[in-house]
């Protein structure tokens, strides 16, 4: 297509036909030419002017100001004022407030917030700022407000459960051990030392080196009723049915002295520093000091039947005691009569434990009429719980590392269950013994348990974690060690 072709652009033929030719009357063409300027620029500015009748919308989206309340914020509007130095004192006072708004009014450069148009005396603190009573926390960002948070739903992060070895590491054989629920004959000492009664003698397991000594024979006469390490050294006490307890050093594998008091047999033995406490069949409860010539210093009296459960608290401060009179009783240093009861229970309570984690928290387990774990604070003499386990309670005691604790059953369950606290929720129930679990011990590094029953097996279980990681074996259980026999 050549040159000929094209076409005049429309723009100057519009042009051309607004040039006035020479002879036309110049009045005339003047007024034409004003009008078709107007029409033009009407059409050009048709965005921006609106009529009187109707609003023209462009096609792009411009807000509409016109029912802003700028007053309220001692802004001007962009219609009152027009120029530059105008619009640069209303965007610097934006500026402020959204910096005040986000980052607090200690941002704001010392300008202060203004006041709403019918109070401009008084500002009002509520301006782009939360109310005190109005602030919530994260949980309120739930779908259900924190207070009135369905019950048993847990807004803390979920955290997998810890998996507990369902099997023992370690089984000894145990032969003579009694199955009897009034007697404690498994404690393990700080040295990493178990000391079982069997029968009438004494065995003690080095959980290091696996070694087995005999520790005693009471003779044929006499038998072994109750085990326990001193807090601290190598001293253990050894309770007798004749009544008697016998203090031995362990480590000379010699008896240093024998206690007398007791009419009837001794079931239950608890230590504090060098304050041993005895219980038993005639219902009485004697402190001794080792290191006095008498064989007792003080006489507790208030069960009326067996003495089966005895423990110190952690500070040394209070004494628990269970009986076969289905009383749970607790004691000062000082204290010849009880200081605190509870009668709760409808069975024998032996299960005691302290919480190693809390002053003054007591749990206490009530036997096969009862089947009940109690928990009780002290400090303020008040029952805090009750969990219905559904066998007899034979044993407790609590990790020092976290907060949970294990309970040993007997009828009708034969069971071990591993509680976190205080939830009370079960972590784990290991099963393997085949009589009543009535023994339990818990190793000096509070990973390991062990427990004996009447079917005379001991068995290793890892059942706490370290205190540094939750992942760490103990050393003790650190591989499956085989059965072997403990005499």
């Amino acid at each position: 297509m050549d040159d000929s072709t094209l076409q005049t652009p429309p723009t100057q033929s519009a042009l051309r036909t607004l040039t006035p030719p020479s002879s036309s009357s110049s009045s005339q063409l003047n007024l034409s030419a004003e009008a078709a300027s107007k029409h033009i620029d009407r059409l050009l500015n048709s965005s921006y002017h609106t009529g009187p009748s109707r609003t023209i919308y462009s096609d792009r989206f411009i807000p509409s100001r016109s029912g802003s309340n700028f007053a309220l914020f001692d802004l001007v509007s962009p219609k009152a004022s027009s120029t530059a130095e105008g619009r640069e004192d209303t965007s610097s006072a934006y500026a402020t407030l959204l910096r005040a708004a986000l980052f607090g009014p200690e941002t704001s450069g010392g300008v202060a917030f203004p006041a709403t148009p019918d109070k401009r005396s008084t500002p009002s603190r509520n301006i782009f700022r939360y109310k005190s009573e109005t602030r919530r926390s994260m949980h309120s960002l739930l779908p259900f407000g924190f207070d009135e948070a369905v019950q048993g739903v847990n807004h803390s992060p979920v955290k997998a459960p810890r998996k507990v070895p369902r099997s023992p590491y370690k089984v000894l054989d145990a032969p003579a051990l009694q199955d009897d629920f009034y007697l404690n004959l498994v404690d393990w000492s700080s040295h990493n030392v178990l000391a079982v009664g069997l029968g009438n003698c004494v065995y003690l397991w080095n959980a290091c080196s696996s070694k087995v000594t005999k520790l005693c024979d009471l003779g044929i006469d006499d038998s072994v009723c109750s085990v326990g390490w001193a807090q601290r050294g190598t001293h253990l006490a050894v309770g007798t049915s004749t009544g008697k307890v016998q203090i031995w050093d362990a480590s000379r594998c010699k008896r240093v002295r024998t206690m007398e008091g007791h009419r009837l047999r001794v079931g239950a033995l608890a230590w504090s520093s060098s304050l041993l406490s005895s219980g038993g069949r005639d219902k009485t409860i004697f402190q001794r000091d080792i290191r006095a010539q008498d064989d007792f210093v003080s006489k507790l009296s208030g069960h009326k039947s067996e003495v089966c459960g005895l423990k110190w608290s952690y500070d040394n401060r209070e004494l628990a005691s269970g009986g076969n009179d289905n009383r749970l009783f607790v004691w000062n240093q000082h204290s010849t009569q009880p200081v605190l009861k509870y009668c709760e229970h409808t069975a024998a309570v032996k299960a005691i434990a302290w919480s190693p984690h809390l002053h003054g928290l007591l749990a206490s387990g009530g036997g096969t009429a009862d089947r009940c774990i109690r928990f009780w604070n002290t400090t303020t003499n008040s029952h805090l719980s009750c969990m219905d386990t559904g066998s007899q309670v034979c044993n407790l005691v609590w990790s020092k590392n976290v907060n949970e604790l294990v309970s040993t059953h007997g009828y009708s369950q034969n069971q071990i269950i591993v509680w976190r606290y205080p939830t009370m929720s079960k972590l784990a129930t290991l099963t393997g013994h085949t009589y009543r679990v009535l023994y339990l011990a818990i190793s000096p590094d509070g990973q390991t348990i062990v427990t004996g029953a009447g079917d005379e097996t001991l068995r290793f279980w890892n059942v706490f974690p370290s205190p540094k990681s939750q992942n760490t074996d103990s050393e003790i259980g650190a591989s499956f060690l085989g059965r072997t026999t403990i005499r």
